[in-house]
């Protein structure tokens, strides 16, 4: 729907002291403890037959996740630390050498395709061209889109390939709640793959840093991260789906279903906009979203989405963590049927410590799956055996 926007010269000041602030972020926390060197895999829970392993250590803020054809080039995009590329040359589930790609903006989301791997820095979009003959030395790489915005508050990017052959970008708000007069804040946006015919694809969408495509229907799957400030249960992280073009999700006038926001939600009524497909634990930071399409896990995982939660920062101790957990998400149609967990442990509910964040999840050739972790800086790989 279209949705008049109004000028406004900054972020206003929110009667719930909500923040336009960098700390107003349900996936950009203050480090408030650090990763616990003897932590073992043994303390992360799995359902039975499932087991976990460490894919790649000494990862620097391991971020998205993209692979080569045959799973034995791993691409994985930071914040922090440029690419990793880790490469499994005897696909034994242990990445034996890696190289790097320095020199990047903020270089969060990877995507390869047809040989070529793209990177989402802030601004833009780059490609390096056949880059599996050239890990050593990928060169300079090729500008596809330099005209997003520059801002660095939700301005790191997730970058998906859709089933049409265009590149999917999300824009974050550029602050915790704030009404923009630049459209292009709070979108998915997708361009061919050379970067032409631009579009909006949706909008309302605070931010989002992960998203696939259902391998039936096509449809577009998205997380979303939910407004701090609002209170430790209030609003819902979000799952949304978004079949076609020109659909809004309700930021900054409604937060997850019926929250209206305490400034903007008197503006249009909540039956204008999307409702989300799901809402998960508010604040629980749900990030990176993939279909399982392999047969190596239970059958109930086919065609359905595994869920990385980044885990919360801001909520009061007596309320306790969120999140630090990876979903199982089976749908029904369009709807979600249930939500279970697959991975947890990195958070400890006794003490409310964490020693470890998923972010991206990847499914192998070989139906194992590889979990991105920005905090214990590694990449695990789980797998399973009836």
């Amino acid at each position: 729907m279209n949705t008049p926007f109004t000028r406004l010269a900054s972020c206003l000041a929110l009667a719930m002291a909500l923040s336009c602030s960098s700390g107003g972020d349900t996936e950009d926390p203050p480090v408030v403890n650090n990763p616990q060197p003897n932590t073992q895999l043994d303390e992360l829970t799995l359902p039975n037959g499932f087991s976990i392993s460490y894919f790649a250590e000494n990862v620097s803020n391991a971020r998205s996740l993209a692979r080569s054809d045959d799973g034995k080039v791993i691409f994985v995009g930071s914040r922090e630390a440029g690419v990793t590329i880790l490469v499994d040359d005897d696909l034994n589930g242990v990445a034996e050498t890696r190289h790097s790609i320095l020199g990047l903006n903020t270089p969060n989301g990877v995507a390869f395709h047809n040989g070529d791997l793209y990177v989402a820095e802030i601004s833009r979009i780059v490609k390096f061209s056949d880059i599996l003959n050239r890990l050593e030395n990928p060169g300079n790489p090729e500008v596809i889109y330099d005209g997003f915005p520059t801002e660095e508050h939700h301005g790191w990017k997730f970058i998906g390939i859709g089933p049409d052959n265009k590149l999917y970008v999300p824009v974050g708000a550029p602050c915790n709640i704030c009404l923009e007069d630049e459209q292009v804040f709070s979108t998915i946006t997708r361009m061919d793959l050379d970067g032409s015919n631009f579009e909006i694809y949706a909008e309302g969408v605070r931010n989002s840093v992960g998203f696939d495509w259902h391998p039936e229907t096509n449809d577009l799957w998205f997380t979303e991260n939910g407004a701090d400030g609002m209170g430790d249960n209030t609003p819902s992280c979000e799952l949304n789906v978004a079949p076609e073009a020109g659909m809004h999700f309700g930021f900054p006038y409604w937060h997850s279903a019926g929250v209206a926001d305490p400034t903007f939600g008197d503006r249009f009524p909540s039956s204008d906009f999307e409702s989300p497909s799901f809402g998960f634990e508010p604040h629980s930071a749900p990030l990176g979203a993939r279909f399982y399409l392999g047969d190596a896990f239970p059958a109930n995982y086919r065609n359905n989405l595994i869920v990385a939660q980044h885990g919360s920062w801001n909520r009061t101790p007596a309320a306790g963590h969120t999140g630090y957990e990876v979903k199982l998400v089976e749908l029904s149609g369009n709807q979600v049927s249930r939500s279970t967990t697959l991975v947890s442990g990195w958070l400890n509910t006794n003490t409310n410590q964490y020693w470890g964040r998923p972010v991206d999840v990847m499914e192998l050739p070989d139906g194992s799956l590889l979990i991105s972790d920005d905090y214990k800086n590694c990449v695990y790989r789980l797998s399973y055996t009836n």
